[in-house]
């Protein structure tokens, strides 16, 4: 998956905001995302994380600021071509289709790629038959690196739960991602499927080259293949650096275990 490097980061959102009416959910943002890095943005519930991943995906139209991809804008821009200008994501809430197959799932993922139009399908031209055996072919082979070999024609929805993240990765995926943005990717799974995704997301970087965005609240899923971190409260950053740094900011601790535990990091630490 090639990239096209027209500025020093990936991705650049620059004093993001964003408001619901009186609420501003994501406020004054700025981020800096580095070409093959995994950047995890993480905070407690409510910090405005997935808010922040919809207004890059262009679900959610900024109130203020800019966000650029390879140093381009876009901003207003529908969130299909966004899906063509190289960021794809995964859901906090699994979104397969339950009632197709593996296969199907991921070849509809591949769809914003594909030329054929409606008349083409109609017709079934040779040209179209082609692109459909290429998607094909591509399906497979992710749903082989994704460890899925051997459940391609099994409804998604008959899968267990940490094979249906696994097949939602691997629809994002099949778009061609040079940004992928994964929305708490081990939620609800138990420790060894917490170290076999994590793993796996470590894997994205090294074998196909792409930039991983990550939201996640297992922290120690975060600490480990984070090259970065972006902390937010309240739609705020708090703070940010690498996870050394982030791990030991009073701030940090004070967000998600209060203030005393906050008091206590100080004292120890003087």
């Amino acid at each position: 998956m090639a990239k096209k490097r027209n500025a020093d980061y990936i991705l650049e959102t620059i004093h993001v905001t964003k408001q619901f009416g009186g609420l501003v959910a994501v406020k004054d943002l700025s981020i800096q995302v580095p070409y093959q890095s995994i950047y995890s943005v993480i905070g407690p519930n409510g910090a405005g994380k997935t808010t922040f991943f919809n207004c890059i995906t262009g679900f959610y139209k900024v109130t203020e600021g800019d966000i650029l991809l390879d140093g381009e804008s876009i901003v207003g821009l529908r969130p299909d071509i966004i899906v063509k200008k190289g960021i794809s994501r995964t859901y906090q809430n699994i979104r397969l289709f339950q009632n197709l197959t593996a296969l199907e799932n991921v070849m509809v993922g591949h769809h914003p790629r594909m030329h054929a139009g409606w008349l083409g399908a109609v017709l079934n031209t040779p040209a179209t038959r082609h692109e459909e055996a290429e998607t094909r072919k591509l399906a497979m082979e992710l749903l082989e690196f994704v460890g899925l070999k051997g459940y391609e024609q099994e409804l998604a929805t008959n899968l267990p739960y940490g094979q249906q993240r696994r097949l939602e990765i691997a629809r994002a995926l099949a778009s061609e991602p040079k940004l992928l943005l994964l929305d708490e990717p081990t939620a609800g799974m138990n420790p060894s499927e917490t170290e076999e995704m994590t793993n796996f997301i470590d894997n994205l970087r090294k074998e196909l080259g792409i930039t991983v965005l990550l939201i996640e609240h297992d922290m120690r899923v975060v600490m480990t293949i984070s090259d970065y971190i972006t902390v937010l409260d309240y739609g705020e950053k708090i703070a940010e650096g690498k996870p050394e740094d982030v791990r030991a900011n009073p701030r940090v601790i004070e967000a998600y275990l209060g203030r005393g535990a906050a008091t206590q990091h100080k004292a120890k630490a003087a």
